[in-house]
């Protein structure tokens, strides 16, 4: 392993028998002539992973892809059947919800069983027990038996005891996502804490935008293997390929086959948005024309680093961005109302269509979100060699920063969600000048007054 490494993984296998029955596995321990009564089921294979000190991994993946597989045998709690794991430093894991606490036990008890389970001893948990019962905010039920805890309390609690143990490397599998929401922004500003401070987390999602927002690297998990690995934004990238693309339908055989769970309900209709702005209407029109030449990367706005897919049997081949009084635009400021037009050929006939857009921060956050399917608005039938022209119209609402614009084309399918035909990720580059000092996206345009009120005599 090397000196930077501090998670390294070889060759990691993990294979489980599956009996049809329980008395097979009795036929199969006492057949004379060797015969076996199971399937083999693969949840992880040959995976090889190195983790570097201060990387802060994001792990994504459909149900069943192995993703708790994998960080149960990085924790010790798993044994591979193939391969070698080297880990250095000590590790806190949040693999499941309560996952080490006795539901007999009171909350203190249970800090204390956790944080031994860590190695740590119990005067360094009592240096930090306050720090604990404040961070999780229990209350007085910190010595109260967990089995009375609601699910935001267990992992409260669990989280808390984590985090506070000092690790060199956090993993987290996807409990937070059963905290409240003031309890989840706690635990992102300690994550932004642990990365300064060089330590290195490892956590599960189904929200693309927290990977994009948090992490520096990422993996794409499905069927046991490593389909990508590198940056958030590539790998991600690839996920939503896939989900959306035409192998969407093999993802959703994975669903609920090893990790249980379902998706969270929001999952699909963010990265649906997220491939897909407007405060006003959606407006199209349509026309006969010859196949038309891509005349995006002629445009001053064009992001030569957009991302593409689609089965291609529609296409956007022209986008213009305009100003009230129709002049071309090249960067927006905040308040302005915009016009967006893009046209987008057909090479078939295709219905029932969805057009969408959504622009985004540079970190991937999603600012607005908007297409035709949730509007409500009917789009006829497509013809072969037809271009229809969509108008989305809106005031530029951002703050001063830099944005992206994604645009996609996608059919209604009731058993896929939605089959992408062209969707453009991040096709268009928007600045918003203006002058700084607020924060955050939204342009509220606040103003602020102080004045006196007098002054209060004893």
């Amino acid at each position: 392993m090397s000196s930077e490494a501090v998670i390294k993984l070889d060759g990691i296998g993990k294979s489980y028998r599956i009996y049809q029955r329980p008395i097979d596995r009795i036929r199969e321990m006492y057949s004379l002539r060797g015969r076996t009564y199971h399937k083999t089921f693969s949840a992880l294979k040959e995976i090889n992973l190195a983790i570097e000190r201060g990387d802060t991994l994001g792990i994504i993946g459909p149900n069943g892809s192995g993703k708790s597989t994998l960080l149960e045998i990085i924790c010790g709690t798993l044994t591979p059947s193939t391969g070698t794991v080297a880990v250095q430093g000590r590790i806190a894991a949040l693999l499941e919800l309560g996952a080490g606490f006795d539901p007999a036990f009171s909350g203190r008890e249970n800090v204390y069983i956790n944080a031994a389970l860590m190695g740590v001893s119990r005067e360094e948990v009592d240096e930090r027990f306050d720090e604990i019962t404040e961070f999780a905010g229990v209350g007085e039920f910190i010595d109260h038996p967990v089995s009375t805890y609601s699910s935001g309390m267990y992992v409260r609690l669990a989280f808390a005891t984590a985090i506070n143990t000092d690790p060199d490397i956090l993993i987290v599998d996807e409990a937070l996502a059963v905290g409240d929401i003031r309890f989840q922004r706690k635990c992102y500003r300690r994550f932004e804490e642990f990365k300064k401070a060089g330590k290195t987390i490892l956590f599960v999602t189904h929200s693309v935008e927290l990977v994009q927002a948090h992490c520096s690297k990422a993996i794409y998990l499905r069927s046991g293997e490593i389909r990508a690995q590198g940056l958030p934004g590539e790998t991600i990238q690839r996920y939503l390929d896939d989900l959306f693309g035409p192998n969407e339908a093999e993802l959703s055989e994975l669903d609920g086959c090893e990790e249980g769970g379902s998706v969270p309900d929001q999952a699909r209709s963010r990265l649906e948005q997220s491939q897909n702005l407007s405060h006003g209407s959606v407006s199209g029109s349509a026309a006969m024309i010859r196949s038309p030449k891509d005349l995006l990367p002629t445009k001053p706005f064009y992001n030569g680093n957009e991302y593409r897919w689609g089965d291609r049997r529609a296409e956007i081949y022209d986008v213009e961005i305009t100003d009230e009084g129709h002049q071309h635009l090249s960067y927006a400021r905040p308040g302005q109302a915009i016009s967006l037009r893009a046209k987008v050929y057909f090479k078939e006939p295709l219905a029932p269509l969805i057009f969408g857009l959504t622009v985004k921060t540079v970190d991937g956050r999603v600012a607005y979100g908007v297409n035709t399917r949730e509007r409500g608005i009917r789009i006829p039938e497509a013809r072969s060699n037809e271009a229809f022209e969509i108008a989305f119209t809106f005031n530029c609402s951002l703050i001063p920063g830099d944005y992206f614009i994604s645009l996609g084309v996608a059919l209604d399918d009731e058993g896929k969600d939605n089959v992408a035909v062209d969707r453009r990720y991040d096709v268009i580059f928007l600045p918003v000048q203006g002058q700084a000092g607020d924060f955050g996206i939204a342009a509220l345009d606040a103003k602020m007054a102080i004045n006196s009120v007098g002054t209060t005599e004893k």
